[in-house]
């Protein structure tokens, strides 16, 4: 198939050209540079916050994955590339596709109050940040119903591996002493290695999983405090302490603490109907990570 990726220079969107690239499919990746490492990826540069953006090629498959971070504190900035970023790419491609992708987190399903969401779990975001994600869905379901195209949402858990927030943030900081956990940590979390993603990702296109939802992530959700200790142990460090949320907020930004500190459990059931992943709970894919870094 013919493929075209957004974002795909980031953590998440790199490792899924990777597993485009192996399963065979004829990849373009949407890039503001001309820079990307793989040769075998054709690049169309462009910049999704451009009302002038054009893109000449069809497409089977869009999968939208750029955005700004959770961590972007400037509001302005949030909403120039996951809202109105996500109405220019429409627009650019809404004659040259059969089938858009987007890729969401769990964020949008707001304080679900303990309990476990699924598919059928109502949306209901309780930040800035994941409010500006959902109208950007509502906006790209609403039309490609409008256009007779293909319209399916993968909403991703907690993302981890030997690259991106993982490596930069909790290992770097678990090594120098530096790391800290907002609030209790007793909070739940719903992660998933990020080639699991891509299996995921990869899996709805090939088995033309179009116009439903998923939840990707694996299935053990856990509190974030053990994970944290976990992976001191695998560091060799000690496990760190705690930060009131209060101050950990004028850091790292509402939105993002808010986020990270709201237990969110998951059931994974639909998405694994359709793949299997190679790391079902956290340990095994933390396990498989550190392997990695030191080979």
């Amino acid at each position: 198939m013919k493929v075209l990726v957004t974002g795909g220079t980031g953590f998440i969107g790199s490792n899924l050209l990777t597993a485009l690239v192996k399963s065979g499919h004829d990849i373009s990746c949407l890039v503001r540079s001309n820079k990307l490492n793989e040769s075998k990826i054709k690049i169309i540069k462009g910049d999704l916050t451009e009302p002038t953006l054009s893109i000449s090629d069809t497409f089977d498959v869009v999968y939208h994955l750029a955005a700004a971070w959770v961590g972007e504190k400037d509001k302005k900035v949030q909403k120039n590339v996951n809202y109105n970023g996500t109405i220019n790419l429409f627009n650019a491609v809404k004659d040259r596709t059969k089938t858009i992708v987007y890729v969401s987190g769990l964020g949008v399903f707001g304080d679900t109050k303990g309990k476990i969401i699924d598919e059928n779990s109502k949306p209901n975001p309780n930040t800035d940040y994941a409010k500006i994600r959902l109208e950007a869905q509502n906006f790209l379901e609403c039309k490609c119903k409008e256009n007779g195209i293909n319209f399916t949402v993968a909403y991703l858990g907690d993302v981890y591996g030997n690259g991106g927030w993982f490596t930069n943030v909790v290992l770097e900081r678990l090594r120098k002493g530096a790391f800290r956990i907002p609030g209790s940590g007793k909070y739940y979390r719903s992660f998933i290695h990020v080639d699991d993603v891509s299996t995921a990702l990869v899996s709805i296109i090939e088995k033309n999983a179009v116009n439903q939802s998923f939840i990707v992530t694996d299935s053990n959700p856990t509190t974030f405090l053990e994970f944290i200790n976990y992976v001191s142990k695998k560091v060799g460090v000690k496990e760190p302490g705690t930060i009131p949320t209060i101050l950990a907020k004028a850091v790292l930004g509402a939105d993002f603490v808010n986020m990270l500190t709201t237990s969110i459990r998951t059931s994974n059931s639909k998405i694994l109907k359709i793949c299997n992943f190679q790391y079902p709970s956290y340990q095994q894919g933390i396990d498989a990570v550190f392997s990695e870094l030191t080979v």
